[in-house]
């Protein structure tokens, strides 16, 4: 926390930009940047002293209450954040709301069939969750705007006045991060109702609902974590929102400060973003005990993981043709040619997804985009998930770093990437790797931490295995797939925010066709000429669904039996050979001259 702190005090200084310019175009932007004019500023602000003397006089008034003053508008900073931080807190627990909501929604149908016992016939469900989960919230939320509050004005759409105007921006928040939490719940949902304590309930005859409930109550404390760094995420990360439905929150606060270099409001902000993310983390700590406390600290846990059958393999080679298609249909065609006569074209023969403001085909930009969008997309995963696998195996190194870390808004980190290493096409895929190891290793450490107390770990230790047996043997297969599984679902979000981060200069500039830019330049033209986004937003949605479809693929494969001797018929084999140092061989049966069944040997 002292670092980063540290980091956003240096950053005009970093940034090798003049501080008291920049301070200048945000008080009036018509003023002219007079040396004697600077030179006032400078004097006012303190900035000849350097940057360690003005942290120096900040942590020295905050000790006594005292945050300063803002260097743009003049006010005390303390009220003003703690009156910001009021407005997203109550953003966020509407978005929790709308969450939770969504979250029952997609795991309605893995809870009806595995509390009746009926989930391995028909399997888990399908991809319906993968739209709202690709969806941006800044295009969610633009279109409940202009829709709901604008065309048919049912709600408000501006403005943060009443519980009416935290409608629409808490549907905008909480769809993808329910749709997200949901898919994560339905992935720990089957290994619940496989153990042994769901089977005796069924047989047993206990009602459906009650097998549901204490399945989701079984498998909540792996998701907690996740779930703090969602409330985190969303008090100090849903600055689009708050910009496009007019709300004074913190993300909003904290942005426009660091675009301005007010380094007082953008300290205190941080700060409080910072201990907000420690609340969330130890509550969520603190829930995962008191859920399955007991069971920790005995070790009566059965494993969550599941090395049952893959989901469906032809729906991701479906929606992998479809996207394939989509971008080698538009390859061919110029990304960049203008025709300002064919302005916001609908689609048509000459072009499919029709055309933009300045008359350039939608589908040359969505498929040329797509090469280096989901390029370094997938990069920045793969490097997010090497990254948080191997801090989540350390968890009391990698606690403190998430909690810190999530604090960060993924705006945020960008400015501080440019500050250090300046703009450029890797500025974005660095800020963003930065942050997005966190969930995966917030979902690490809570796996572990439940698989460690598993019975059959306690057995394989009592067994003689040593510690790089049980990791590599037991702790991580049972680990690597749902956090894998977890990776590829964040892969739609990740594109979006290195996009997001290149539209507000710290990347590619336009006219690059980058998805997210492409989304923030039709966005003003949505009622005019809805094509424009809807056609970007759909091919997105399709690339969720392949996120989805393939994630539930990823399962390690069943542990094959060991032979135990010569084929023939039972009871004629020899005892096999047993390598040393192998828990495995110390479980395997013996020869012996009882004719068994398949079933009964299951």
């Amino acid at each position: 926390m002292a670092a980063l702190v540290g980091a956003i005090g240096l950053l005009p200084w970093l940034s090798r930009t003049d501080p008291a310019l920049t301070v200048l175009k945000a008080r009036s932007a018509d003023r002219d940047p007079t040396p004697e004019t600077l030179r006032a500023i400078r004097e006012q602000l303190g900035l000849d002293d350097g940057p360690l003397v003005l942290l120096g006089r900040w942590l020295g008034g905050l000790l006594h209450g005292d945050a300063g003053t803002s260097w743009v508008s003049g006010g005390q900073v303390l009220p003003g954040v703690l009156q910001s931080l009021g407005a997203s807190l109550l953003l966020v627990s509407g978005a929790l709301v709308v969450a939770a909501g969504t979250v029952a929604a997609v795991c309605a149908r893995t809870l009806r069939l595995g509390s009746r016992g009926r989930l391995a016939a028909h399997g888990t469900g399908g991809t319906a969750s993968a739209v709202p989960a690709a969806l941006p919230e800044f295009l969610v939320a633009s279109v409940l705007a202009s829709v709901i509050g604008v065309q048919l004005g049912w709600l408000p759409a501006l403005g943060w006045y009443g519980p009416r105007w935290m409608v629409l921006p808490s549907l905008a928040l909480g769809l993808p991060a329910g749709a997200i939490l949901g898919r994560m719940l339905d992935d720990l949902l089957p290994g619940a109702f496989a153990e042994p304590w769901a089977l005796a309930a069924a047989a047993r005859g206990v009602p459906p609902k009650s097998v549901a409930l204490q399945a989701v109550r079984r498998c909540v404390p792996g998701l907690l974590p996740n779930l703090s760094l969602f409330v985190v995420g969303l008090t100090g990360g849903s600055v689009a929102v708050e910009q496009i439905f007019d709300i004074p929150g913190l993300g909003r606060l904290t942005l426009h400060a660091a675009l301005a270099q007010d380094l007082p409001v953008l300290q205190t902000g941080t700060l409080a973003l910072v201990l907000v993310a420690a609340v969330a983390g130890a509550l969520a700590r603190v829930a995962a005990r008191l859920l399955i406390g007991p069971a920790l600290r005995d070790g009566a846990l059965h494993s969550l993981h599941a090395t049952g059958p893959s989901g469906r393999r032809a729906l991701p080679l479906l929606y992998a043709a479809l996207l394939a298609g989509v971008i080698g249909f538009g390859l061919p065609r110029d990304a960049l040619a203008l025709d300002t006569l064919a302005r916001l074209r609908p689609p048509s023969p000459a072009h499919p997804f029709g055309t933009d403001a300045l008359g350039r085909d939608v589908l040359a930009r969505v498929s040329h985009g797509a090469l280096t969008t989901l390029g370094i997309a997938l990069a920045v995963s793969a490097a997010a998930l090497l990254v948080g696998l191997l801090l989540g195996l350390l968890p009391r190194l990698s606690g403190p770093l998430v909690d810190t870390v999530s604090a960060v808004p993924p705006v945020l980190a960008g400015l501080l990437v440019a500050g250090v290493a300046g703009s450029g096409p890797w500025t974005p895929a660095f800020a963003v790797g930065v942050v997005a190891w966190s969930p995966l290793a917030a979902h690490t450490s809570a796996l572990l931490r439940q698989e460690r107390a598993t019975t059959h770990l306690a057995a394989t230790r009592a067994l003689g295995a040593g510690r790089w047996y049980l990791l590599w043997h037991e702790l991580l297969p049972a680990v690597l797939s749902p956090v894998t599984r977890h990776a590829l679902l964040r892969l739609p979000g990740i594109a979006l925010s290195l996009a997001a981060l290149g539209f507000l200069g710290l990347g590619a500039q336009p006219p690059s066709p980058e998805w997210g830019l492409l989304l923030a330049e039709n966005q003003p033209y949505a009622e005019r000429a809805p094509w424009a986004v809807l056609f970007p937003a759909a091919v997105l949605a399709l690339l969720g669904a392949l996120a989805v479809t393939a994630a539930g693929g990823v399962r390690l494969p069943r542990r094959r039996r060991r032979p135990e001797g010569p084929a023939g018929p039972p009871g004629e084999g020899v005892v096999p050979q047993r390598r040393r140092n192998s828990p495995d061989a110390l479980l395997a049966p013996v020869s012996t001259s009882v004719s068994t069944s398949p079933v009964e040997e299951r």
